[in-house]
């Protein structure tokens, strides 16, 4: 028998180059963001289930997002027939549940697999515990739409910690379809949340047992964390300061690379030299992330952006993510950046990187109105960040040199979009690509301008 009760380091291998030397880390500030909670409110009742008395099962359906169940008592695992099976319960009990945060989706959810959960009075029979751990285990699935950056948020990392958050770390995540990629790019947060090394369900096929099990996880709202439903009144601020957390020790382990780096190439020293040069005069100007898309809803005119916000006094990178894409390293750039401009999208998600006080401008497609302002804009102002939507206009959609001008895809996406999920898709999410009038957009540049130059007025005047 293992006994668990020390943490296990989790290693992380992450994702690639980044603009930034090693010099201008001094700028990123993390860990500088104030830790402070969202607004506080009234205390609401408690959640159901929150007071399962030992040796019962109690599941909370009410949500429309997603289905939750604890149980408490002697708990053991079946991987072979995907139970949780509660001994000497006060009574008998069957239930199931699939782990997933998208209830109302029926399509995915049938892609999720089920959970059995079953009380059993009489314990004889039962198989003896492998391993016996003396704090609750939190079970979730990692299948679904994982592999999509804001479904991975929102209906997976978000949750996991208003659920596994309260447990302060003493609690083990059990994971439904595991992805060892997964682990590789969340293992940083997962170390955040728990103390201990995760369990593969499916694949562990040894008798886990727990004394307390929370099966499924909570969600609140889009990206979104509700305060008042959290202990502590931790909210989404606190949530991006464990973002902090996580990735503070990556990257400054990929700082001391980038530092090791010169010694050995004497040119790659002097370039580094120069480009530390460059950096510390432009050490005054705010800096400005494009987050640029390939394939559609792509910035046709991308490089008249670049150069339209270095005109406008910006310090310009563009941030081109790819699949194997490091995350700390994404970190590292929107962590140190005051203003992200992207075209709505799932990349959009990483405006949970940026500091409280940036600037997040959004570019919205034809018909993509509602999705851009529910599942962003008004998540990034939750987190504090000054939201300033671009909605185009049908002249900067490629659409526009493809429909008649008084076509409805042109003058009525909402009834386009009221055809159904599929036409949305191919239209306006699959066949646009943006090519911004920059007469339009600099007035946007300027707000965020005046915006970062406003709020570095106020720190300076304060008093050290």
């Amino acid at each position: 028998m293992v006994h668990h009760h020390r943490a296990t380091l989790l290693l992380l291998l992450l994702l690639p180059n980044s603009p930034f030397s090693a010099a201008m880390d001094d700028l990123l500030q993390l860990g500088r963001t104030p830790r402070r909670c969202d607004q506080e409110m009234a205390p609401t009742p408690p959640a159901p289930c929150a007071g399962v008395p030992n040796g019962t099962v109690c599941c909370d359906r009410s949500s429309p997002r997603a289905d939750l169940c604890v149980m408490r008592g002697d708990i053991r695992t079946h991987a072979a027939s995907n139970t949780l099976f509660l001994l000497a319960a006060a009574a008998p009990a069957d239930e199931r549940i699939r782990p997933y945060t998208r209830k109302w989706e029926s399509s995915v959810m049938s892609t999720i697999d089920e959970l059995r959960l079953r009380a059993l009075p009489d314990p004889e029979g039962a198989a003896r515990c492998d391993v016996r751990h003396d704090v609750p285990a939190v079970v979730f699935s990692t299948g679904g739409y994982t592999g999509n950056v804001y479904h991975e948020f929102n209906d997976g990392i978000i949750p996991l910690y208003i659920t596994a958050r309260r447990f302060n770390r003493k609690v083990v995540l059990v994971m439904l379809e595991y992805h060892d990629w997964w682990m590789t790019k969340y293992g940083h947060i997962v170390e955040q949340l728990s103390d201990f090394p995760p369990v593969d369900f499916s694949n562990d096929t040894r008798t886990h047992c727990f004394p307390e099990a929370v099966v499924g996880l909570r969600i609140h709202d889009e990206l979104a964390i509700d305060a008042s439903r959290m202990p502590g009144n931790q909210g989404i601020r606190d949530f991006r300061h464990m973002l902090d957390d996580a990735h503070r020790g990556r990257i400054n382990a990929i700082i001391e690379e980038e530092n090791a780096a010169p010694q050995a190439a004497p040119a790659a020293a002097a370039l580094a030299k120069k480009h530390v040069t460059e950096a510390l005069a432009d050490d005054d100007k705010p800096r400005l992330v494009i987050v640029s898309r390939n394939g559609s809803r792509a910035i046709e005119n991308e490089p008249e952006l670049a150069r339209a916000a270095g005109r406008a006094g910006f310090r310009v990178t563009v941030l081109r993510p790819r699949p194997d894409t490091e995350l700390a390293q994404m970190y590292r750039v929107l962590n140190g950046s005051d203003v992200m401009v992207g075209v709505h999208g799932a990349a959009m998600t990483h405006f949970l990187f940026m500091r409280p006080g940036s600037v997040f401008i959004q570019v919205v497609p034809l018909g993509t109105d509602w999705a851009a302002e529910n599942y962003y804009g008004e998540p990034a102002r939750r987190l504090g960040l000054r939201y300033v939507p671009y909605k185009i206009l049908p002249s900067e959609s490629s659409l526009f040199r493809r429909y008649a001008r008084d076509d409805p895809v042109l003058t009525d996406p909402v009834a386009v979009n009221a055809k159904g999920w599929q036409v949305t898709k191919k239209v306006y999410l699959d066949g646009q690509n943006v090519r911004l009038d920059m007469a339009r957009f600099r007035r946007r540049l300027r707000e965020a301008y005046g915006h970062w130059a406003a709020q570095r007025r106020r720190q300076q005047s304060q008093p050290l």
